[in-house]
């Protein structure tokens, strides 16, 4: 096992400075270092061959909100539940819907040290459902605070919605895992929270016919924010579906007075691929959640997990290729997002690369043995020249390579 893997003590500097120090060290030395917030995505990714851990879980608190000017900023440890009940108690939300993968790639043994916190939604890019009508969590930044990997501060965009304040990195670093600078502070735009939900429902198409349904409402006026494809296995783990085939599902979030009338149209427009159901706002809320936190695919310990991203259309393919190599899964994002699990082999990702290459996709690996992730690639390898950029940035942002070494490839 990674030494990064093993119980054992994690840092926890105090604040900012303390963090800027302990990385400024680390770098003088040559020390690598794992860069955790609760740990509750540490198997997302490579194991990381570092002796020595820091987290930014005391980095915490909401440091600004505006709700008039729709911006919040908080510290990177802050959960992202006291983000949410926060926004909850003005009646606003955030955007992207950020899933709660805890359940899913948190430490392989033993148990996370929290629950997920706002800088490790924004340090993985993490988006929901809702990604497929109103953008990613990197689109949601508008600034940050963060150490690079010589412990310099560094901060980039501003608190407000407006703003030309020096060159973007925040969409730079969403997305970079910690292997180019640690988040200590993010600011993200938000906003309103929907009066009600609805969610219609399919029952028994297959994956092509779904997707079509799918697609049909994406590209309606009725505010559709919300489209998944779950073959009936997966359907059968969501009580508010349960039983009954496969279920269509396009998720409609307004106020409460225009629902009614969206869903009603709505069910007219895909009415040519059969009748629909509408599930009320309490149950529409519990389902998409459950979308998002990946709960359908009713993975066992000892799975693997995958995400796949792909061209809508392809989706359905790509999940019919996983089931024949003896995988499960759904869709989200419109047929776009493909959620699979099932033996955590060699033979299983190789089937996973294969169906995201046939694609035009890509993949993550979310979950699997230290031994799989260390020796297989965990996100498509790149080209020469995209893989000489790479290096070129991870030099920059961090000379002597010590903040999370090899998490997103080897050697680097």
């Amino acid at each position: 096992m990674p030494p990064s893997e093993a119980a054992g003590a994690i840092e926890v500097p105090a604040d900012e400075p303390a963090l800027a120090a302990r990385i400024a060290a680390a770098a003088r030395s040559g020390e690598p270092l794992a860069v955790w917030g609760n740990r509750t995505k540490e198997r997302l990714g490579r194991p990381v061959q570092a002796a020595a851990a820091i987290s930014t879980r005391a980095l915490v608190g909401i440091t600004l909100y505006s709700p008039a000017e729709l911006v919040i900023s908080a510290r990177a440890g802050t959960p992202v539940a006291e983000i949410e009940a926060a926004l909850a108690a003005k009646g606003q939300h955030l955007v992207a819907e950020p899933p709660d993968l805890s359940a899913l790639c948190g430490p392989e043994h033993g148990a996370a040290d929290g629950p997920p916190t706002i800088g490790g939604a924004v340090a993985c890019n993490l988006s929901g459902p809702r990604r497929i009508a109103l953008g990613a969590m990197r689109d949601q930044v508008l600034g940050l605070r963060a150490v690079n990997g010589a412990g310099e501060i560094i901060s980039s965009g501003g608190r407000v919605l407006k703003n030309v304040t020096g060159l973007d990195l925040c969409k730079f670093l969403a997305g970079s895992r910690g292997t180019l600078a640690v988040l200590t502070e993010v600011t993200l735009k938000v906003l309103p929270a929907p009066e009600a939900t609805a969610t219609l429902v399919l029952r028994g198409l297959d994956a092509a016919a779904g997707v079509s349904a799918l697609a049909a409402g994406l590209g309606s006026p009725f505010g559709v924010t919300g489209a998944a494809f779950l073959p009936a296995e997966a359907a059968a783990r969501v009580p508010c579906l349960g039983a009954g085939g496969s279920a269509t599902i396009l998720r409609v979030e307004e106020f409460a007075e225009f629902v009614p009338y969206r869903t009603e149209r709505l069910a007219a427009l895909v009415g040519v691929h059969g009748a629909a159901s509408v599930i009320d706002d309490a149950n529409s809320r519990v389902l998409w959640r459950a979308v998002r936190d990946a709960t359908p695919l009713g993975v066992t310990p000892e799975e693997g997990v995958w995400r796949l991203s792909v061209r809508p259309s392809r989706g359905p393919g790509a999940l019919a290729a996983l089931a024949a190599a003896g995988l499960r899964g759904f869709l989200d994002w419109g047929g776009g997002l493909l959620w699979a699990a099932g033996p955590a082999t060699e033979s299983a990702h190789r089937a996973v690369m294969a169906a995201a290459s046939a694609s035009g996709g890509v993949f993550w690996m979310v979950r699997a043995p230290a031994s799989l992730r260390a020796a297989l690639p965990v996100v498509p390898p790149e080209a020469p020249a995209l893989a000489r950029l790479t290096r070129r940035v991870k030099a920059a942002f961090d000379p002597k390579g010590i903040l999370g070494p090899g998490r997103l490839y080897a050697g680097i």
